[in-house]
């Protein structure tokens, strides 16, 4: 696979940080540009973009390409999506406009993807769609679940100011092709982003690597919108690390129905947890910027998959319908 020209489509926290990556060590190399939106777009023409990295004393500076209308770009060899799995759907004709014969898509999201069940030999829905995720079937028409590489993110991150992303601990990216392949464009693409520095690891089991974090996001997430609590917090208070460990479980037990193999238990994954600091889940930072909830694509797909396995969710299904009152309370008072 030949990769000359790369377009991040969505340039917050993550997106961001790919942006500022493969332009900083492959600028000379490759064509990186970004679709932003609002200040956001605004600071990254006017004075680049900035990542600030914790315990790092001399933050990433780069400048690059940036529009907020992707027909303006040429086509792409790589398309890499920083957008949230609610926000893909009314992105998928922008996207579209970006693919030619042979553009991969890598999508960085949390949660269970639309494309979840493309090449799916495990769960016995291969091929089904999730109307859930993609309402009118436009990514899968206009995108094409065949074109998809996933990616599951393991780094904490927010945009702290329009133009700047702070990152907090080291990220580990886990890549994977739906069908299990370690596919040439796996290799080739995994290849090009471990030279920007970034910690890509390839796997032939994404789908694994998915539910493995949703049973921390179906949990963290919405109870620190509830709450308002960062995750230390959380964890502190007994009654809300119970309600986590019971959204876990719930979670892992969808996720075995459908054939996924987790590496750790719930209690392995608390333990982990204790360990946070005071951060600010994606979420929690969404709410207090007043934008829509990541709800769907995660415990309301853990509900959904479950009805579909048979698999009982009730504290999610709890969770689900507060987090939701909350989401639409939020929109409408701003």
């Amino acid at each position: 696979m030949t990769i000359r020209n790369i377009c991040i489509y969505g340039a917050g926290a993550l997106g961001g940080t790919f942006a500022a990556k493969i332009a900083s060590r492959l600028g000379e190399e490759v064509n990186v540009s970004a679709v932003a939106r609002d200040a956001h777009l605004a600071a990254i023409r006017d004075k680049g973009l900035t990542v600030v990295r914790q315990g790092e004393e001399t933050p990433l500076k780069v400048r690059l390409s940036a529009t907020g209308d992707p027909s303006e770009l040429p086509k792409q060899d790589l398309v890499i999506t920083g957008l949230k799995g609610h926000q893909l759907a009314d992105a998928a004709e922008g996207l579209a406009s970006l693919l030619k014969d042979g553009t991969r898509v890598l999508m960085i999201l949390n949660g269970i993807p639309w494309w979840y069940f493309h090449r799916d030999h495990e769960s016995g829905h291969a091929e089904r769609q999730l109307p859930e995720l993609d309402p009118e079937g436009k990514l899968w028409q206009l995108v094409g679940p065949e074109r998809v590489i996933g990616c599951v993110a393991y780094q904490g991150g927010e945009v702290i100011e329009p133009g700047t992303v702070r990152l907090s601990g080291d990220g580990r990216f886990f890549l994977g092709e739906p069908s299990g392949e370690l596919s040439r464009d796996l290799v080739s693409i995994a290849d090009l982003l471990g030279r920007t520095g970034l910690n890509v690891i390839p796997t032939q089991r994404i789908r694994d690597a998915i539910w493995l974090k949703l049973m921390g996001n179906a949990a963290y997430n919405p109870i620190s919108a509830l709450t308002r609590g960062r995750m230390n917090s959380i964890m502190e208070n007994r009654l809300l690390a119970e309600q986590v460990g019971k959204v876990m479980a719930e979670t892992k037990a969808v996720g075995e129905a459908l054939g996924a193999v987790f590496g750790s238990g719930v209690e392995e994954e608390l333990n982990r947890s204790a360990g946070f600091g005071p951060v600010r889940t994606s979420m929690l930072q969404d709410l207090i910027a007043g934008k829509p909830l990541e709800i769907v694509p995660l415990t309301g797909m853990v509900v959904a998959l479950g009805k579909l396995k048979g698999v009982p969710t009730p504290t999610c299904e709890t969770v689900l319908a507060l987090a939701t009152q909350l989401d639409r309370e939020n929109l409408r008072d701003r």
